[in-house]
C-alpha cells in the first residue's frame, strides 16, 4: 500500500470544528534534551495557530518544565474550570494509564471544582502508517530490492507488556504489503530484545540493507542513542548498507490526529482497551500508584530477570 504524505493546506480541511471552546493541555513525556523539549513546543504553538479558539497549553509529565500542575494552574488562573487534557504519548503503558491521571487527581484535590476530560493517546492510528509508508515509498528501490531488505522497527519499550505489543502489532501491519524481506521488532531500553540483538536477528536473512525506523514521535536522549549504535554497526559491518531514518517529527498527520484525539474527548468518545492490561489483570490499590517512582533503567537488562518482574505490578 503507498500512501501519500498530507500538507498542511490539506490538514486545515480536514479539521473538523471542536464541539467546544475548552483549554486543551497537551502533556508530553519530558526529556532533558533540549531539541526534543523544543520540538514538542514548536508543535504545540503550531498547533494553537491552527485553531486560536482556546488556549492550547503545553506540559510534561516529568524531567522538565512546565510540569501538569503549572498548566493546570494557568488555565484556573485565566478562569477556566472545565479542560481536555491529552497525553502526548504513542501507546498506553503506566505513563498514560497512571502518572497523568495521578497529576489529574491530585490538581483536583487542590481546584475540587475543576473538571477534566482525559483524551487517549495516538496508538496504531492509519495516519501514523501513513507516515512511514510514505518514507518508505521515497527510497530508490532498484538499488536494492525491497526482497533484499529487512526493516528494523526500533520501539521505546515499556514495562507494560500491552504496550510492547502494541509496538510489534505496529511493526506488522506496517510490514503487511510491503514485499520487505522480514521485520524485526526491536527496542532502545526497558523491554527485550534491544537494538543490537535486533541487528544480530536482522543479519540472519543476509540483507542487502536494513532500514532502521525508529518509532518516536521527537527526537531526545534515546533518538540520538539509536543513530549511534546504528553508526556502530554500519562500521562494524560495512557489507550491508544501514539506512536510519529520522524520528515522526512535525508531520501534517500529528495534528490531524491530535486534533481527533481533542473532539473525541470533548464528545465523551473516548475507549481504551484495557483486556491485556496487567494493571487491570493484578488486583491493586489505587493510592500505591500515587508515589511517582521509577524502576531503575538497569533492572530489566538481563532477560530472565526481565521475565521475572514484567507482569508484576510496581
Amino acid at each position: 500500500m503507498i500512501a501519500r504524505a498530507l500538507t498542511f493546506p490539506e490538514i486545515l480541511d480536514k479539521f473538523s470544528p471542536l464541539p467546544f471552546r475548552r483549554p486543551l493541555l497537551i502533556i508530553g513525556h519530558g526529556t532533558r534534551d533540549i531539541d526534543g523539549k523544543q520540538t514538542f513546543l514548536n508543535f504545540v504553538n503550531t498547533y494553537q495557530t491552527l485553531d486560536t479558539s482556546r488556549p492550547v497549553i503545553p506540559c510534561f509529565l516529568e524531567l522538565t518544565e512546565p510540569l501538569i500542575q503549572e498548566g493546570i494552574d494557568r488555565c484556573v488562573t485565566e478562569g477556566f474550570r472545565e479542560m481536555t487534557a491529552l497525553p502526548f504519548l504513542l501507546f498506553a503503558a503506566r505513563h498514560t494509564k497512571f502518572d497523568v491521571t495521578n497529576a489529574l487527581d491530585q490538581a483536583k484535590k487542590r481546584y475540587p471544582f475543576l473538571r477534566f476530560h482525559y483524551g487517549r493517546h495516538f496508538g496504531n492510528t492509519p495516519l501514523l502508517l501513513d507516515v512511514w509508508r510514505s518514507r518508505l515509498a521515497k527510497l530508490d528501490k532498484e538499488t536494492i530490492a525491497p526482497e533484499d531488505t529487512v526493516l528494523l522497527i526500533v520501539g521505546r519499550g515499556s514495562s507494560d507488556p500491552d504496550a510492547n505489543s502494541e509496538m510489534c502489532k505496529f511493526s506488522r501491519l506496517l510490514w503487511e504489503g510491503s514485499h520487505y524481506r522480514t521485520v524485526e521488532t526491536c527496542f532502545i531500553g526497558i523491554t527485550h530484545p534491544r537494538l543490537e540483538e535486533g541487528f544480530e536477528r536482522a543479519r540472519l536473512y543476509n540483507p542487502k540493507r536494513i532500514i532502521v525506523l525508529p518509532h518516536f514521535l521527537f527526537t531526545g536522549a534515546l533518538v540520538k542513542k539509536i543513530f549511534y549504535i546504528c553508526a556502530q554497526q554500519q562500521e562494524q559491518y560495512p557489507d550491508i548498507e544501514i539506512l536510519s531514518f529520522p524520528e515522526i517529527g512535525l508531520t501534517p498527520e500529528l495534528f490531524l490526529i491530535i486534533r481527533e484525539r481533542e473532539i473525541e474527548s470533548q464528545l465523551g468518545q473516548t475507549q481504551m482497551n484495557c483486556e491485556m492490561c496487567k494493571f487491570r489483570l493484578t488486583p491493586i490499590e489505587h493510592d500505591h500508584f500515587h508515589d511517582h517512582h521509577h524502576l531503575p533503567q538497569n533492572s530489566y537488562d538481563d532477560v530472565m530477570q526481565y521475565h521475572e518482574k514484567i507482569w508484576q505490578v510496581p
